[in-house]
């Protein structure tokens, strides 16, 4: 995964997990004792109390891990280097959009997992959000066109794994883990270059006439105006979903 080779550095600084997001993973896991983490990057959001396996194809991601980090194999979601039905759940977060192939990854989720897949990913079928409308229409083009919307995610996932259930996973104003839209209620996060440079999204475009505008309308008070509506919400949806699929034949 070159991308996070090139944008891995800065990561643990600003992608830092989120204890309320961490909550909502855990508990979709359910029951799982043992527990792969697919596209594992720094560890975030690998649950306590469970036994986890990391798997990250990036060498500079890995190196990032905390010590008392769950054991880290190099490998890519594509060709998981573990035995079939070797763990109770198989998880991913924020990473199935990086895969070169969706169906053969979720495929080999399925085959090692005895019991559950459960991912964390971005529907683009969801609100309009503030950054990629008005600020940065390259990141919301593209994005449509590499992460599958909740029916075809879902018709996907029943065909390879089994039932699909998908929540929606409310972002709160005061997020920890800087993702694209962690930062909704605190625009001024985004003129950071640091706090982007983790962002992959921004890694694909060309963002100064975005972020000059961005401060442009911070500076004479046409962001609060045109987002006044939601500068009082301790929560939104941003289209990010925890979605939950049961794996037929071995779930019992």
């Amino acid at each position: 995964m070159a991308l996070y080779d090139e944008i891995g550095p800065g990561y643990a600084a600003f992608r830092r997990p989120d204890p309320r997001i961490a909550a909502a993973i855990d508990a979709a896991l359910g029951n799982a004792v043992s527990v792969v983490n697919v596209g594992a990057g720094t560890g975030s959001y690998e649950p306590s109390g469970r036994t986890v396996i990391a798997v990250e194809p990036s060498e500079v991601m890995i190196r990032q891990r905390p010590p008392g980090a769950a054991r880290c194999i190099r490998g890519s979601a594509e060709a998981l280097p573990l035995a079939t039905s070797s763990v109770d759940a198989a998880m991913s977060i924020l990473s199935i959009h990086h895969w070169s192939d969706l169906e053969r990854g979720l495929s080999e989720m399925a085959r090692i997992a005895r019991s559950r897949v459960v991912l964390l990913t971005w529907v683009p079928d969801s609100p309009p959000f503030w950054l990629t409308e008005d600020y940065f229409p390259d990141i919301a083009a593209h994005d449509r066109t590499i992460f599958p919307t909740s029916a075809a995610l879902t018709a996907m996932l029943e065909r390879l794994i089994g039932p699909v259930h998908i929540s929606t996973l409310p972002i709160p104003h005061d997020c920890t883990d800087g993702f694209l839209c962690a930062y909704w209620r605190r625009p001024d996060c985004y003129l950071s270059a640091a706090r982007r440079s983790v962002i992959s999204s921004f890694a694909r475009i060309v963002a100064e006439a975005g972020v000059a505008r961005l401060r442009s309308d911070l500076m004479s008070g046409r962001w609060i105006e045109r987002n006044r509506s939601i500068l009082t919400l301790e929560a939104i949806d941003a289209g990010y979903r925890i979605v939950c699929c049961d794996v037929v034949g071995k779930n019992g």
